[in-house]
This record gives structure tokens, sequence and C-alpha cells, in this order.
């Protein structure tokens, strides 16, 4: 409590410091702009009388006498008269109307510098309380780097639509981004209703049960101090990211009802209850080895940051049971039969849209500290993310290469991905050593993973299975090999130092990683068994997949009515069957 307490005093002292030394900086600014501004106007005024700028005009258009603009001889006038008699001017009146009303906003800058100074260091009861100066402080600080992070996560968006829509082919653009934006259009109600009652409200270890529709939640978010709706905002950004994800392995197949269907099932209730097991407050994951709770044998909780298992691998396995559900696409031949990928229709839309998921991502994970006071723990994660993504996009560029023969662009941008994907959850945890054989790794089971689902003939045009479902296994295993013991967990005042997690690498044994491997095992086995459960109930409406003469339109044209390329379908309409446009690869 002490140490607490003088790391506030501290913080304290430093911010009022801060404040009032840029506040005797502003009004030192402000003083000598107003001496500079009557210097002006009294040079202005003079140099003007001088030269008759201001001279009234002639008796015969103003009705007055001209006055003289110096004293007259023998000093005889009433300059008091004389001033009331040049107001009544025009040009008189506009200069002092510009010098009354230039004084008196000077005077209202420093009276509000003088009333922030006063407020922030000279309030006696904020001087007597440094607790509540503090949050007032802080809470703000928080809650606005909490919303500037849920604003990057949501960017992401248009990363996942750009790389979708490049990855897949030309004529099903338009249903991709219909998919993309109506997810998030339903992700967002959904979420307000009950998805984050479910998943963050106080219930039990496997559902929340208060907060329905946000109703009676408290003004901050626990002990974070985040304003709620901005840690609402922020985690919807979350729930959308795994909604999108699991249409990355289902796209040119799916029914646009169907896809809308799947779409409630994942973002009202498999992400919210699988979720809350891992983050909510009482989940039984997060309290897992606590004595009272799920396996106290093990000792300590589930721990994932930013959400390798919460949001990647569920929205991976997801993908996963949806691909299988569906089937490949109509033409999709696969290696074992003599065929390959089918290859993207735009690869310049497809690595610009992973580029911008790899700026969002400073958004996701950083901002998952839920703390700007936290500057060490938010910047290494930052640069741990980036340490990641760097590693995973080399390895999956030369160890693609052998098999290939070429420079493959696809591979080293799931390749980042990846890395990206597997830092999310130990980002906080481990050093830069670390976040890069994290990455390295990543960067090698992305490859592996294509791989495997091509063996299996599996149908996933984007890579979304590997890059999130097999990654985000990794990403949480990691935290048990390489923690080093050095950091807690982030708070809202500063990092807690009291509770390090220390991975097997790093002298802690196999604690950590018996806990990892028990929740992401759980989550993974629930996710997948959920999710075959849904696709096969929507299968049953025969939405799930669009007829075969729709798939050989085009989802664009049979769903929407619209391509994304209409010069292409007039052109294509004019080439004779049997020709490569003709072909449903295309």
């Amino acid at each position: 409590m002490d140490n607490n307490r003088n790391r506030r005093k501290s913080l304290l002292f430093k911010v009022v410091n801060s404040l009032a030394t840029k506040s005797l900086v502003y009004l030192n600014i402000i003083r000598n702009l107003v001496i500079g501004f009557w210097e002006f106007f009294q040079q202005a005024r003079s140099t003007s009388l001088k030269k008759g700028f201001f001279r009234l005009k002639s008796q015969r258009k103003t009705g007055l006498r001209k006055l003289p603009m110096s004293v007259e001889q023998g000093g005889q006038v009433n300059k008091l008269a004389r001033l009331g008699k040049r107001l009544r001017d025009k040009e008189w009146r506009r200069y002092a109307y510009l010098l009354l009303l230039g004084k008196g906003m000077a005077l209202m800058i420093l009276f509000a510098a003088f009333t922030l100074i006063s407020t922030v260091a000279g309030t006696p009861v904020l001087a007597a309380d440094p607790v509540l100066k503090g949050n007032d402080i802080v809470n703000p600080i928080n809650t606005l780097w909490t919303l500037l992070a849920a604003f990057l996560v949501f960017a992401m968006q248009v990363g996942f639509t750009m790389l979708e829509a490049g990855f897949c082919r030309s004529r099903e653009t338009v249903n991709v981004l219909m998919e993309c934006i109506v997810d998030t259009c339903l992700c967002g109600l959904l979420f307000y209703a009950w998805g984050f009652a479910f998943m963050f409200s106080h219930g039990n270890g496997f559902i929340g049960l208060n907060w329905f529709f946000l109703q009676g939640a408290p003004a901050t978010y626990e002990s974070t101090g985040v304003a709620f709706l901005a840690y609402w905002l922020f985690q919807f950004a979350f729930a959308d990211t795994c909604s999108t994800i699991t249409s990355g392995a289902m796209i040119g197949r799916t029914g646009f009802i169907g896809d809308l269907l799947y779409s409630i099932g994942v973002s009202g209730f498999i992400y919210p209850i699988i979720g809350h097991w891992a983050w909510g407050p009482d989940g039984f994951l997060a309290t897992m080895g606590s004595k009272g709770n799920f396996l106290p044998f093990v000792g300590t909780g589930f721990h994932d940051f930013a959400g390798s298992t919460v949001v990647h691998t569920i929205g991976g396995f997801i993908a996963l049971a949806g691909a299988i559900a569906l089937g490949p696409r109509l033409g999709r031949t696969f290696k074992r039969d003599g065929g390959g990928p089918m290859l993207p229709h735009d690869l310049v839309i497809a690595a610009s849209g992973g580029l911008i998921l790899w700026f969002g991502w400073y958004g996701f994970n950083p901002g998952s500290t839920l703390s700007a006071m936290d500057f060490q723990g938010t910047g290494r994660v930052a640069a741990n993310t980036t340490l990641a993504a760097c590693a995973a996009g080399l390895s999956a560029l030369f160890f693609a290469y052998p098999k290939t023969k070429k420079w493959d662009l696809s591979f080293t941008v799931n390749g980042f991905l990846a890395g990206l994907v597997a830092i999310t959850c130990p980002c906080y945890w481990v050093n830069p050593t670390g976040s890069i054989i994290i990455g390295a790794v990543a960067g090698v089971i992305v490859v592996l993973g294509i791989d495997l689902l091509e063996w299996l003939r599996i149908d996933d045009p984007i890579g979304a299975v590997p890059v999130h479902g097999f990654c985000g296994i990794w990403g949480t295993l990691s935290l048990g090999l390489f923690a080093t013991g050095e950091f807690g967990a982030s708070g809202p005042i500063a990092p807690d130092v009291s509770a390090p997690l220390k991975g097997l690498f790093y002298g802690g044994g196999i604690q950590v990683l018996s806990a990892q491997i028990i929740g992401s095992l759980i989550v993974t086995v629930s996710t997948f068994a959920v999710a075959m459960g849904m696709m096969y109930l929507i299968n049953l409406t025969g939405t799930l997949r669009v007829s075969k003469e729709g798939e050989i339109e085009g989802l664009d044209l049979h769903e929407h009515g619209i391509s994304a390329y209409p010069e292409y379908v007039i052109s294509q309409s004019a080439t004779p069957s049997g020709s490569a446009f003709n072909d449903t690869s295309l």
C-alpha cells in the first residue's frame, strides 16, 4: 500500500509539475502576443494618423466638420470632445471595437490559464487526497488510450476486407465486401444486446448473467478505471475481428443468408460464451488453479493477454468447421489430385490489406494494457509485436522458397500475420528475443499448416485456419516457454510486478505451460465441436452453400446483382464459351 501510495504521489507530482510548467510557458507566450499586438496597433495608429488613413470624410459626405489630426495651435482643443466626435465616425468605431475585442480575448485566455493552474495544482481538496487526484487525471487518460486503441482495432476491418477480397476470385469481391460489412453491423448490435453481458459480466464460470443491453452497468469497468462504454467499444472491435476471421476460409461458396446465420452464432453466442471462460471476471479458466476453482492443483490460471486463443483460435477453428462443412469450391483441385490452389485475383489489394492489419495490431496488442500509465509495458508490447511480425514474414518467405522456387508474396503476407497472431498472447510477458523466436516459428507453422490443409483437401482460400487457428495455439503455448518472470500484469496506474509469469525456458517449470495447454485444448475442442454443430444446423436450412449455378455465375451477380468489375463482366460475356474467361477458377 505504501509503495502504491508513494508511486501515485510521484506520478501526480510529475503530472502537476508538467502542467504548471507548460501553463507558465503558455502564459508567457500569451503575454508577449498581447504586448506585441498592442505595440503593433499603436504603431499602426500613429502611422495611419500621419498618413491620413483615419481622417474623417468631408463635411459634405458625413455631415461632420473635418477635425485636425494634431494638437491645435494654442493648445485650446478639448481632447475628450475630439475623441467623442471621432468615435462617431465609422472608421474610428471599427478601430475601437477591434482594440476592445483583442483586449477582451487576451483577458479571457489569461483567466482560463489561471483557472487551469489553480484547479490542477492549487485546489485544497485535491491536494489533501492524492488518490482522488490521481484517479481524476489517470482514468480519463486511460479511457482516451483505450478509445484510440479501439479505433485502431476497428480499422483492422479495412485490412480484413482487402485481404479477403484480394485472395478471392474476382467474381466474389462484392460478396466478400458485403459479408464483412454486414458481419460488423450484426456484431455491434448483438454485442450490445447480450454478447458483452455473456462475456464480461459476473455470473458463473461458464457465462456472464448481468448487464444485458448494458443495463445496470457501472460507470467504469471493474478495477481498470476505464469508462464502461469505452471498454465496450474496445471489446466490440475484438468480437468483430473474431467474426470476420471465420468468413475467410468460407469465401466463394457461402450463401449470404447462411453467412448471416453463422455470424449471429459467432458474435452472439460462441465467441462471448467461450471467451468468458478465459476473460470473464469469474471464468473458470481465468480462475483455474486457485483453491475452490477449476483444477486447483495446476497452481496458476490461464493467461491470454490480447487474444491468441480468445480471438484467433476461436475464429480460426470456426473457420475450419465452416470450410469442412462447405467442402471445396467448384473447380478446386488439390495437389494430391494433380492441381493446386486457385490464384488470387489481386495480390496488390491482399498485401495492402495485410499491412493495414499489421498497423491495426498496434491497437490490438498495446491497447490491451488499458493503461496509458504503463508506458514501459505498452512500449514493450509494441516492440514485441513488431519483431514477431518481422521474423515471421522472413521465416515464411525463406521456408517456402525451396518448394516453390519463387519468392512468394502470399506466403510472406500470411507469414507476418501469423507472427502477429502468435505474439498476441505472450506479448506483455516476453522479451524481444523471445518474440523473435515466437514469430520465426509461427512463420514456419503457417507454411506447414497451408500444406496440411492442402493434403487434407480442405479449401481455405486465404489461409485463415493456419494463420489464426494453428498460430493462435502456438502463441498461447509459447507463453509457457518464453515468459521471463520479469513482468506482471498491467494496472490502471502502472504495471503490477507482484505476480510475474515465468516460463519453462526461464526456470519456471511446467506450471504456466500446463495451464496454457489445458486452456488452449479446452477452447479449441469446444469451439470446433460447437461450430460443427452450428454449421450442420445451418446446412439443414439449405442456406449454407449457394447452388452450383450460382457459384458458377459468381456470387457477386448471383447474390447481389452487381460486379466489382463491370467492364470485366462485359468482356467475359462477349468471350466465346470454353475460353479461359469462363474457367471456374477465375
